[in-house]
């Protein structure tokens, strides 16, 4: 196929035969809004604009490293960025041995960003960012972004909105809570003498992206349009000098620890999803990182995620390609709707420092978090591998090499497994369900795939048959008059029912 494509086998549209098509769909009626026909009509970096001001949709295929070594590695097998996780090592040592020329670098370095970041100014070649958030010292935040005039390849400060979503906020909640902690360092860094124009060529944005696909595209491309209105406050003009630059990274909250190999396609739609949406920047998470430390085999699948949405899916070919589908376009205004209300809720309590410290952000997001999760314990959130469709040979608990602190969507139904492979472990047995089917042969084939697959996800072995056998520990009727009474019925709370058949049979931590 040839790479340059050119559509000379389509004949050219003029503006006057898009209005003639558009007045006969709407009967002679006049459009509600500006319609734009082609790119030359309505170039990127307009205001407001969602698709930014680059001519092409490239972005950086970032990975996370912990030393030089692996960094250098990464480089040499296809990354394009380095996220690095700097701990307790020497800041002077780490920053001597990185080859700070070949990429830009992002500094995960937590409570020492500002160290990290002192450090990095005095070093021409740097550029990339820090995970710098300076909520707590503004006095020298104003310094430091002083310190950075005219680096315009490092970003001083990055907002860490994927800290919301990956705590189990919506997607509306983590943009607009990104952009009203933007809105008050900006307000904080302007009172202090820096520039409106200094302040936000300071910042960079890390958004997560999860597993609403559509709703992650319209996040991306709606974050540029309010960005720009929220700096137009500040200075008008501004929106058009300074671009919003965002870092997207694919969901841990998405992840699994059982069919972990599922969580392969979720990092790939959220890739696509980021790359789509017109992310500057994607880093995606190893398949296995619930449970272990990724090995050379994980990260080269993430990082060969990218590559190929780049090289065979051609998607950095073409800026906004979300763009003039209906569906997308409602969906990204109705999204910045929301997020602007709740800035402006924000904003009306004092500010995004006031509005944490009332506790208000907390609960915002855990009331978020409970709906998600009451989601999926009731399994109308389906999470493949884990609440529907498990693999009831798989067994997840010698493979698991550290615990997962951060909050995950499938936590619930995962603990609810280990411990019935825990009790397993602990007494060689495997409490075992008998399905006795009866009736006609689809309709009690329907009734044992459904009980299997709810019994299947606290990890009891299933055997179906139409006559008694074996010695199992619970035998559960299939008849037509007796599901309507089985508690297999109700799986309205599906966390519950599971939790108590594992009462009833023994099965504890």
């Amino acid at each position: 196929m040839s790479q340059d494509l050119t559509l000379t086998e389509f004949p050219p549209v003029s503006t006057a035969e898009w209005e003639q098509a558009i007045r006969k769909d709407l009967k002679e009626a006049a459009p509600q809004q500006t319609l734009f026909y082609r790119a030359e009509d309505a170039p990127p970096g307009g205001f407001p604009d969602v698709s930014g001001a680059r001519d092409t949709n490239e972005w950086r295929i970032r990975e996370v490293v912990h030393d030089a070594g692996a960094a250098r590695a990464a480089l040499d097998a296809g990354a394009e960025e380095i996220r690095l996780v700097v701990g307790d090592q020497s800041i002077t040592q780490i920053l001597d041995s990185l080859p700070l020329d070949r990429c830009a670098f992002h500094f995960d370095a937590g409570e020492r960003a500002a160290e990290v970041l002192e450090a990095l100014l005095d070093r021409p070649l740097a550029r990339g960012s820090v995970d710098y958030e300076p909520l707590s010292n503004f006095d020298l935040a104003a310094k430091l972004v002083a310190r950075s005039r005219g680096r315009t390849d490092f970003r001083v400060i990055t907002i860490r909105a994927h800290r919301f979503s990956d705590a189990g906020s919506t997607i509306a909640q983590e943009l607009g809570l990104a952009l009203a902690e933007g809105v008050e360092i900006m307000a904080q860094l302007t009172d202090r003498g820096v520039t409106p124009a200094e302040a936000a060529g300071a910042l960079a944005f890390s958004f997560g992206t999860g597993s609403h696909y559509f709703g992650e595209i319209a996040k991306l491309r709606a974050a540029r349009a309010l960005w720009s209105r929220a700096v137009e406050s500040f200075q008008p003009g501004l929106a058009q000098a300074t671009e919003m630059k965002i870092y997207a990274r694919t969901s841990h909250w998405t992840a699994t620890i059982y069919d972990p190999h599922v969580n392969l396609l979720r990092a790939t739609t959220e890739a696509m999803a980021a790359a789509i949406g017109g992310a500057d920047a994607i880093e995606v998470e190893t398949f296995d990182n619930t449970y272990r430390a990724p090995g050379e085999s994980a990260r080269r699948l993430a990082r060969n995620t990218q590559i190929i949405l780049k090289q065979e899916a051609w998607l950095n070919r073409v800026v906004d390609p979300a763009g003039g589908s209906y569906y997308l376009e409602v969906l990204t205004d109705s999204l910045a709707r929301e997020a602007w209300k709740l800035l402006q809720q924000v904003e009306a309590a004092g500010g995004f420092l006031k509005y944490s410290a009332t506790g208000a952000l907390e609960g915002d997001i855990a009331q978020a978090r409970a709906d998600r999760e009451a989601a999926v314990n009731s399994r109308r959130c389906s999470i493949v591998g884990t609440n529907q469709y498990p693999n009831l040979a798989e067994r997840a608990l010698p493979r698991i090499e550290r615990e997962d602190p951060a909050p995950r969507a499938a936590s619930a139904f995962e603990q609810i497994r280990l411990r019935t492979e825990r009790h397993a472990a602990r007494t060689g047995h495997t409490p075992r369900f008998l399905l006795l089917e009866a009736g006609d042969v689809k309709t009690r084939k329907a009734r044992s795939a459904f009980a299997a697959n709810f019994l299947g996800c606290a990890g009891f072995e299933i055997q179906t048959s139409d006559t008694l056998t074996g010695d199992p520990d619970v035998i559960t009727s299939l008849a037509p008059q007796a599901i309507a009474a089985d508690d297999l019925a109700d799986s309205s709370d599906a966390v519950e029912a599971l939790r108590g058949w594992q009462e009833r049979l023994g099965v504890k931590d």
